[in-house]
């Protein structure tokens, strides 16, 4: 793609909002020691609602996706911009890997349920294009990390799983699947992918009670691989990550693609 034309041994970042980059939508800011490239598409007032940052290091071969600073739920809007953000991750040559950050209160909050109430008409095919993102994630063709900081609900604890390995904050945020609370039963694919994420015992208490499971515990139930400190997390995230970008390709992709099979079927309804 025409980015990676712009790649040196430097940092890059791009920014997306529903619209795939191409050779004039991408506009150089130079900065010392780095190229920051960011889509014109975005305008102030979706800037902060709708973009996904995406940031690379090549010392550390390691993509940053950002979720953002809100709630940051799944809607058409930023399912597409996440989708794109992957595309350019899985475009890019060489060695490479992932960590999804978010700022704020929330990691991800799951299901944007405000655009489902106002359209209802479209809320199977939403589920299909959450369900997909879920499984594009957990066979992506990069090792993955989430780099958990604050709650993450619902759909979003199920984009955690999806990722290969988990860091929590240990003093804040909760891991949780409160959909029994909410009287919504787990779709085929969703489940297949908690059970296959979690141990027995795991997906029986968090699926089951709805319970909300701080760092500490998450650890201990093997939910997360890591519970650290705030100012610990990116770097805790990014040491898991980066020892670990040169397995990236299609080897890894088939691997992931064997082990979760019956997941990645149920969620995307492949064969």
């Amino acid at each position: 793609m025409e980015f990676e034309r712009h790649v040196e041994n430097t940092s890059f970042r791009i920014k997306l909002n529903g619209h795939k980059p191409c050779r004039s939508s991408l506009t150089p800011r130079q900065g010392k020691g780095s190229r920051q490239y960011q889509n014109p598409y975005i305008t102030n007032s979706h800037r902060s609602k709708w973009a996904h940052m995406l940031e690379f290091d090549s010392f550390s071969n390691v993509f940053t996706l950002k979720l953002g600073d809100g709630q940051n739920l799944f809607n058409p809007l930023t399912i597409e911009s996440i989708n794109e953000s992957l595309s350019l991750v899985e475009a890019h040559a060489g060695p490479k890997s992932l960590v999804t950050s978010a700022e704020g209160k929330f990691w991800c909050n799951g299901l944007d349920l405000d655009w489902i109430m106002a359209n209802a008409e479209s809320t199977q095919q939403y589920i299909a294009d959450v369900e997909a993102l879920l499984a594009r994630f957990l066979t992506l063709s990069v090792p993955t990390v989430a780099a958990i900081q604050g709650h993450c609900f619902g759909a979003g604890a199920m984009l955690a799983l999806a990722h290969d390995f988990r860091v929590m904050r240990l003093d804040r945020g909760y891991f949780c699947l409160p959909e029994v609370d909410l009287g919504i039963v787990f779709s085929r694919g969703m489940g297949a992918l908690i059970q296959s994420k979690l141990t027995a015992q795991a997906a029986h208490l968090t699926m089951l009670t709805g319970r909300r499971v701080g760092g500490t515990e998450a650890l201990d139930l093997g939910i997360v691989d890591a519970a650290v400190a705030e100012q610990e997390l990116t770097v805790k995230a990014t040491e898991i990550a980066s020892p670990l970008s040169a397995k990236a390709g299609d080897v890894l992709k088939q691997i992931k693609l064997n082990m979760y099979q019956n997941s990645y079927i149920a969620l995307s309804g492949d064969s």
